[in-house]
Protein backbone atom coordinates (compact mmCIF):
# COMPACT_ATOMS: atom_id res chain seq x y z
CA UNK A 1 0.00 0.00 0.00
CA UNK A 2 1.30 3.62 -1.02
CA UNK A 3 2.46 5.88 1.79
CA UNK A 4 -0.21 8.20 2.24
CA UNK A 5 0.31 11.86 0.96
CA UNK A 6 -0.01 14.64 3.49
CA UNK A 7 0.01 18.66 3.26
CA UNK A 8 0.31 20.51 6.33
CA UNK A 9 -0.85 24.32 5.40
CA UNK A 10 1.51 26.00 7.55
CA UNK A 11 5.07 25.94 8.16
CA UNK A 12 5.36 27.64 12.03
CA UNK A 13 6.14 25.48 14.68
CA UNK A 14 3.52 23.16 14.78
CA UNK A 15 3.27 22.28 11.24
CA UNK A 16 7.17 21.87 11.46
CA UNK A 17 6.66 19.70 14.57
CA UNK A 18 4.00 17.57 12.79
CA UNK A 19 5.94 17.56 9.37
CA UNK A 20 9.40 16.65 11.82
CA UNK A 21 7.29 13.53 13.59
CA UNK A 22 6.01 12.21 10.83
CA UNK A 23 9.54 11.94 8.80
CA UNK A 24 11.38 10.98 11.59
CA UNK A 25 9.31 8.56 13.30
CA UNK A 26 6.96 7.16 10.90
CA UNK A 27 9.16 7.52 7.43
CA UNK A 28 5.90 9.94 5.96
CA UNK A 29 7.19 12.65 4.38
CA UNK A 30 5.09 15.49 4.38
CA UNK A 31 4.69 18.70 2.23
CA UNK A 32 4.61 21.67 3.56
CA UNK A 33 3.15 25.16 2.34
CA UNK A 34 4.16 28.44 3.92
CA UNK A 35 3.20 31.36 2.50
CA UNK A 36 6.67 33.39 4.49
CA UNK A 37 8.94 31.27 4.28
CA UNK A 38 11.24 34.44 6.04
CA UNK A 39 9.11 34.22 9.11
CA UNK A 40 9.30 37.68 9.67
CA UNK A 41 5.43 37.90 10.45
CA UNK A 42 4.97 34.60 11.86
CA UNK A 43 3.57 34.48 15.57
CA UNK A 44 6.42 31.10 16.08
CA UNK A 45 8.69 33.92 15.69
CA UNK A 46 7.32 36.95 17.53
CA UNK A 47 6.09 34.65 20.42
CA UNK A 48 7.52 35.48 24.25
CA UNK A 49 8.29 31.29 24.10
CA UNK A 50 7.62 30.99 27.65
CA UNK A 51 6.05 27.23 29.15
CA UNK A 52 4.18 26.46 31.86
CA UNK A 53 2.01 24.09 33.97
CA UNK A 54 -0.18 25.96 35.77
CA UNK A 55 -3.24 25.86 33.95
CA UNK A 56 -6.68 24.35 34.79
CA UNK A 57 -7.47 21.63 32.14
CA UNK A 58 -5.30 18.19 32.83
CA UNK A 59 -5.09 18.28 29.03
CA UNK A 60 -3.30 21.49 28.49
CA UNK A 61 -0.64 20.73 31.73
CA UNK A 62 0.19 16.87 30.50
CA UNK A 63 0.61 18.93 27.01
CA UNK A 64 3.28 21.23 28.76
CA UNK A 65 5.01 18.53 30.68
CA UNK A 66 5.32 16.28 27.84
CA UNK A 67 6.52 19.25 25.63
CA UNK A 68 8.58 20.66 28.09
CA UNK A 69 10.54 17.38 28.68
CA UNK A 70 11.23 17.22 24.86
CA UNK A 71 13.10 20.70 25.14
CA UNK A 72 15.14 19.94 27.84
CA UNK A 73 16.36 17.31 25.40
CA UNK A 74 15.70 19.01 21.91
CA UNK A 75 19.81 19.04 21.23
CA UNK A 76 19.78 15.02 21.00
CA UNK A 77 16.28 14.91 19.69
CA UNK A 78 16.45 17.31 16.65
CA UNK A 79 20.16 17.15 15.93
CA UNK A 80 21.48 17.03 12.71
CA UNK A 81 24.97 15.54 11.87
CA UNK A 82 27.31 17.75 14.38
CA UNK A 83 24.67 20.17 14.91
CA UNK A 84 22.94 20.18 17.90
CA UNK A 85 20.17 22.91 18.56
CA UNK A 86 20.49 25.28 21.50
CA UNK A 87 17.35 27.00 22.11
CA UNK A 88 18.32 28.67 26.27
CA UNK A 89 15.84 27.26 28.37
CA UNK A 90 15.55 28.19 31.42
CA UNK A 91 13.31 27.70 34.50
CA UNK A 92 12.55 30.53 36.77
CA UNK A 93 8.78 29.53 37.31
CA UNK A 94 5.89 31.59 36.41
CA UNK A 95 4.29 33.67 39.37
CA UNK A 96 0.67 34.63 39.41
CA UNK A 97 0.00 37.59 41.95
CA UNK A 98 -3.77 37.66 43.11
CA UNK A 99 -5.34 40.65 45.61
CA UNK A 100 -8.12 39.38 47.73
CA UNK A 101 -10.50 39.08 45.05
CA UNK A 102 -8.61 36.16 43.32
CA UNK A 103 -7.10 34.82 46.40
CA UNK A 104 -9.94 31.89 45.96
CA UNK A 105 -9.48 31.05 42.36
CA UNK A 106 -5.78 30.60 42.75
CA UNK A 107 -6.54 28.34 45.61
CA UNK A 108 -9.25 26.44 42.95
CA UNK A 109 -6.55 26.07 40.49
CA UNK A 110 -3.58 25.30 42.92
CA UNK A 111 -5.20 22.06 44.09
CA UNK A 112 -6.31 20.86 40.69
CA UNK A 113 -2.51 21.32 39.58
CA UNK A 114 -0.93 19.45 42.69
CA UNK A 115 -3.69 16.67 42.20
CA UNK A 116 -1.64 16.19 38.79
CA UNK A 117 1.53 16.57 39.89
CA UNK A 118 2.39 20.18 39.17
CA UNK A 119 5.35 21.37 41.40
CA UNK A 120 3.54 24.55 42.13
CA UNK A 121 4.07 26.72 45.92
CA UNK A 122 1.11 28.59 47.41
CA UNK A 123 2.97 31.57 48.98
CA UNK A 124 1.08 34.11 51.08
CA UNK A 125 2.03 37.88 51.16
CA UNK A 126 4.91 37.51 53.67
CA UNK A 127 6.21 34.36 52.48
CA UNK A 128 6.47 36.39 48.41
CA UNK A 129 8.33 39.23 50.46
CA UNK A 130 11.20 37.11 52.14
CA UNK A 131 11.71 35.29 48.49
CA UNK A 132 11.29 38.11 46.47
CA UNK A 133 12.19 41.33 48.24
CA UNK A 134 12.25 43.31 45.79
CA UNK A 135 8.50 42.77 45.23
CA UNK A 136 6.29 44.77 46.42
CA UNK A 137 3.54 43.04 47.78
CA UNK A 138 1.05 45.95 48.84
CA UNK A 139 -2.60 44.98 48.33
CA UNK A 140 -1.55 41.28 47.49
CA UNK A 141 -3.11 37.85 49.52
CA UNK A 142 -1.32 34.93 47.38
CA UNK A 143 1.21 34.18 44.93
CA UNK A 144 1.25 30.88 43.12
CA UNK A 145 4.47 29.70 41.58
CA UNK A 146 6.04 27.21 39.00
CA UNK A 147 9.22 25.95 41.15
CA UNK A 148 10.00 24.05 38.42
CA UNK A 149 8.72 22.79 35.27
CA UNK A 150 8.41 26.81 33.70
CA UNK A 151 10.47 29.51 32.02
CA UNK A 152 11.17 30.18 28.44
CA UNK A 153 13.39 30.15 25.90
CA UNK A 154 14.50 31.00 22.35
CA UNK A 155 11.36 30.51 20.22
CA UNK A 156 12.78 31.00 16.89
CA UNK A 157 15.96 28.37 17.58
CA UNK A 158 12.77 26.18 18.58
CA UNK A 159 11.17 26.64 15.11
CA UNK A 160 14.26 26.01 12.88
CA UNK A 161 15.25 22.59 14.97
CA UNK A 162 11.76 21.56 13.57
CA UNK A 163 12.17 22.53 10.29
CA UNK A 164 15.71 21.63 10.26
CA UNK A 165 14.99 17.93 11.24
CA UNK A 166 12.20 17.64 9.23
CA UNK A 167 14.28 18.47 5.61
CA UNK A 168 16.74 15.87 6.92
CA UNK A 169 14.43 13.54 7.62
CA UNK A 170 12.68 13.60 4.22
CA UNK A 171 9.61 16.60 4.48
CA UNK A 172 9.44 19.59 1.71
CA UNK A 173 8.97 22.86 2.53
CA UNK A 174 6.87 24.77 -0.41
CA UNK A 175 6.72 28.53 -0.65
CA UNK A 176 3.08 28.80 -1.19
CA UNK A 177 -0.15 30.82 -0.19
CA UNK A 178 -3.07 28.29 0.52
CA UNK A 179 -6.30 29.39 -0.61
CA UNK A 180 -8.91 26.75 0.13
CA UNK A 181 -8.51 22.69 1.45
CA UNK A 182 -11.11 21.35 -0.68
CA UNK A 183 -11.94 17.38 -0.47
CA UNK A 184 -8.81 15.59 -1.02
CA UNK A 185 -6.50 18.51 -2.09
CA UNK A 186 -5.15 22.02 -0.91
CA UNK A 187 -6.07 24.94 -4.04
CA UNK A 188 -2.89 27.83 -3.68
CA UNK A 189 -3.55 31.35 -5.01
CA UNK A 190 -0.93 30.68 -7.74
CA UNK A 191 -3.25 28.27 -9.23
CA UNK A 192 -1.07 25.20 -7.62
CA UNK A 193 -3.22 22.26 -6.57
CA UNK A 194 -1.70 19.64 -4.17
CA UNK A 195 -3.15 16.42 -3.62
CA UNK A 196 -3.23 15.14 -0.39
CA UNK A 197 -4.87 11.72 1.59
CA UNK A 198 -4.07 13.69 4.93
CA UNK A 199 -4.18 17.58 5.37
CA UNK A 200 -3.17 19.54 8.42
CA UNK A 201 -4.07 22.89 9.37
CA UNK A 202 -1.88 24.57 11.24
CA UNK A 203 -2.28 28.06 9.82
CA UNK A 204 -1.74 29.99 12.96
CA UNK A 205 -4.37 33.08 13.43
CA UNK A 206 -4.88 32.60 9.47
CA UNK A 207 -6.62 28.91 9.79
CA UNK A 208 -9.87 30.32 9.75
CA UNK A 209 -9.79 31.83 6.56
CA UNK A 210 -9.42 28.42 4.31
CA UNK A 211 -12.81 27.58 3.08
CA UNK A 212 -13.35 25.92 6.49
CA UNK A 213 -15.54 27.46 9.25
CA UNK A 214 -13.39 27.69 12.20
CA UNK A 215 -13.39 30.08 15.54
CA UNK A 216 -9.86 30.98 14.93
CA UNK A 217 -8.91 34.48 14.32
CA UNK A 218 -5.60 36.95 15.06
CA UNK A 219 -5.42 39.12 17.93
CA UNK A 220 -2.86 40.83 18.00
CA UNK A 221 -0.25 41.32 21.82
CA UNK A 222 2.45 44.11 22.20
CA UNK A 223 5.74 43.31 23.80
CA UNK A 224 8.14 46.55 25.03
CA UNK A 225 11.93 45.73 25.87
CA UNK A 226 12.59 47.91 28.82
CA UNK A 227 15.98 48.32 30.55
CA UNK A 228 16.44 49.04 33.99
CA UNK A 229 18.76 49.66 36.60
CA UNK A 230 16.64 47.39 39.64
CA UNK A 231 19.05 44.15 40.23
CA UNK A 232 15.86 40.97 40.37
CA UNK A 233 17.72 38.39 41.59
CA UNK A 234 15.63 34.73 40.83
CA UNK A 235 12.89 36.67 39.12
CA UNK A 236 10.37 34.53 37.65
CA UNK A 237 7.72 35.57 34.87
CA UNK A 238 5.53 37.49 36.51
CA UNK A 239 1.74 37.99 36.28
CA UNK A 240 0.29 41.14 38.08
CA UNK A 241 -3.32 41.71 39.35
CA UNK A 242 -3.96 44.22 36.96
CA UNK A 243 -3.05 41.98 33.72
CA UNK A 244 0.34 43.01 33.09
CA UNK A 245 3.25 40.56 32.98
CA UNK A 246 7.11 40.85 32.79
CA UNK A 247 10.15 38.73 32.62
CA UNK A 248 14.09 39.56 32.49
CA UNK A 249 15.12 38.90 28.95
CA UNK A 250 18.81 39.04 28.38
CA UNK A 251 20.25 41.86 30.66
CA UNK A 252 17.06 44.02 30.54
CA UNK A 253 13.20 42.53 30.24
CA UNK A 254 10.82 42.60 28.19
CA UNK A 255 6.73 42.83 29.36
CA UNK A 256 3.06 42.89 28.05
CA UNK A 257 -0.73 43.44 28.63
CA UNK A 258 -4.09 42.59 27.63
CA UNK A 259 -4.89 44.94 24.24
CA UNK A 260 -6.80 47.66 25.18
CA UNK A 261 -8.32 47.16 21.61
CA UNK A 262 -8.88 43.55 20.62
CA UNK A 263 -9.51 44.25 16.65
CA UNK A 264 -8.79 41.19 14.53
CA UNK A 265 -5.53 41.95 12.58
CA UNK A 266 -4.80 45.18 13.87
CA UNK A 267 -0.87 45.69 11.93
CA UNK A 268 1.87 44.26 13.59
CA UNK A 269 3.57 47.81 12.77
CA UNK A 270 0.96 49.75 14.79
CA UNK A 271 2.47 49.42 18.08
CA UNK A 272 0.07 50.83 20.97
CA UNK A 273 2.51 52.68 23.09
CA UNK A 274 0.08 54.34 24.95
CA UNK A 275 -0.50 51.28 26.63
CA UNK A 276 2.74 50.73 28.20
CA UNK A 277 2.57 54.91 29.40
CA UNK A 278 -0.76 54.52 30.31
CA UNK A 279 -1.47 51.03 31.77
CA UNK A 280 1.94 49.22 32.35
CA UNK A 281 4.09 51.49 33.58
CA UNK A 282 2.20 52.14 36.41
CA UNK A 283 1.50 48.59 37.11
CA UNK A 284 5.28 47.98 37.10
CA UNK A 285 6.32 50.82 39.46
CA UNK A 286 4.03 49.80 41.83
CA UNK A 287 4.90 46.35 41.77
CA UNK A 288 8.39 46.43 41.84
CA UNK A 289 9.26 50.22 42.98
CA UNK A 290 12.79 49.87 41.69
CA UNK A 291 11.27 50.04 37.96
CA UNK A 292 10.36 53.76 38.35
CA UNK A 293 13.34 53.91 36.88
CA UNK A 294 13.48 52.57 33.23
CA UNK A 295 14.36 53.29 29.80
CA UNK A 296 11.89 51.19 26.88
CA UNK A 297 14.14 50.32 24.06
CA UNK A 298 12.10 48.36 21.57
CA UNK A 299 8.89 46.42 20.70
CA UNK A 300 7.47 44.18 18.94
CA UNK A 301 3.94 42.60 18.15
CA UNK A 302 2.75 39.41 16.96
CA UNK A 303 -0.77 36.98 16.77
CA UNK A 304 -2.12 35.21 19.07
CA UNK A 305 -4.26 32.55 17.08
CA UNK A 306 -7.63 32.57 19.08
CA UNK A 307 -10.07 30.26 19.06
CA UNK A 308 -12.83 32.59 20.14
CA UNK A 309 -15.02 29.04 21.53
CA UNK A 310 -13.20 28.29 24.49
CA UNK A 311 -9.59 29.71 24.20
CA UNK A 312 -7.98 25.98 23.87
CA UNK A 313 -6.66 24.33 21.13
CA UNK A 314 -8.34 22.34 18.00
CA UNK A 315 -6.30 19.01 17.65
CA UNK A 316 -7.27 16.11 15.74
CA UNK A 317 -9.07 15.48 13.19
CA UNK A 318 -11.96 17.57 11.69
CA UNK A 319 -15.03 15.37 11.66
CA UNK A 320 -17.41 15.03 10.78
CA UNK A 321 -17.83 17.00 6.77
CA UNK A 322 -13.84 16.98 6.21
CA UNK A 323 -12.70 13.39 6.50
CA UNK A 324 -8.54 13.52 6.22
CA UNK A 325 -8.38 16.96 7.75
CA UNK A 326 -6.42 17.56 10.76
CA UNK A 327 -6.63 21.02 12.87
CA UNK A 328 -3.56 22.03 14.99
CA UNK A 329 -4.15 25.10 15.12
CA UNK A 330 -6.25 28.33 17.86
CA UNK A 331 -4.00 27.50 20.80
CA UNK A 332 -4.95 30.51 22.04
CA UNK A 333 -0.95 31.88 22.98
CA UNK A 334 0.15 28.74 23.99
CA UNK A 335 0.67 27.16 20.80
CA UNK A 336 4.48 27.59 21.02
CA UNK A 337 4.86 25.55 24.49
CA UNK A 338 2.48 22.58 23.72
CA UNK A 339 4.03 22.37 19.81
CA UNK A 340 6.31 18.72 20.72
CA UNK A 341 3.61 16.89 22.44
CA UNK A 342 0.80 18.42 19.75
CA UNK A 343 3.05 17.94 17.07
CA UNK A 344 3.87 14.25 17.89
CA UNK A 345 0.07 13.53 18.81
CA UNK A 346 -0.75 14.41 15.18
CA UNK A 347 1.75 12.51 13.61
CA UNK A 348 0.84 9.80 15.51
CA UNK A 349 -2.85 9.99 14.48
CA UNK A 350 -2.29 10.00 10.75
CA UNK A 351 0.51 7.25 11.00
CA UNK A 352 -1.19 4.98 13.43
CA UNK A 353 1.11 4.88 15.90
CA UNK A 354 1.29 5.89 19.90
CA UNK A 355 0.80 10.04 20.97
CA UNK A 356 2.94 10.92 24.26
CA UNK A 357 0.07 12.64 25.44
CA UNK A 358 -4.07 11.83 24.58
CA UNK A 359 -5.38 14.76 22.42
CA UNK A 360 -8.76 13.49 22.65
CA UNK A 361 -9.82 16.28 24.62
CA UNK A 362 -9.03 18.60 22.50
CA UNK A 363 -10.59 17.25 19.60
CA UNK A 364 -12.51 20.04 17.06
CA UNK A 365 -15.63 17.80 17.49
CA UNK A 366 -16.79 19.50 20.24
CA UNK A 367 -16.97 22.42 18.27
CA UNK A 368 -20.05 20.60 15.92
CA UNK A 369 -20.94 18.95 20.03
CA UNK A 370 -20.96 22.60 21.03
CA UNK A 371 -18.93 21.51 24.48
CA UNK A 372 -16.40 23.87 24.94
CA UNK A 373 -13.61 22.99 27.13
CA UNK A 374 -12.24 26.41 28.97
CA UNK A 375 -9.19 26.91 30.08
CA UNK A 376 -9.64 29.42 33.40
CA UNK A 377 -6.01 30.45 33.68
CA UNK A 378 -5.85 32.26 30.63
CA UNK A 379 -2.82 35.32 30.36
CA UNK A 380 -4.34 37.44 28.47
Amino acid sequence: MAAPRVVIVGGGVMGSAVACFLARDFGLHATVLERDPSYTRASSALSASSIRQQFSQAVNIALSRASLGFYRRIGDELGVGDERPHIGLVEPGYLYLAGGAGAATLRELHAVQRELGVDVALLDAAALAQRWPWLNTDHLALGSWGVSGEGWYDGWSVLQAFRRKAIHCGARFEHAEVQAIEPKRVRCTDGRVFGADAVVLAAGAWSGKLGIALPVRASKRDVFVFESPAQLPGCPLVIDPSGVWFRPEGRGFICGAPPRADDDETPLETIDHALFDDLIWPALAARVPAFEALRVTGAWAGYYEMNSFDHNGLAGELEPGYPGVWLACGFSGHGMQQAPAVGQAIAAQIAGGTPWVDIGPLSPTRLARNEPLLERNVIG
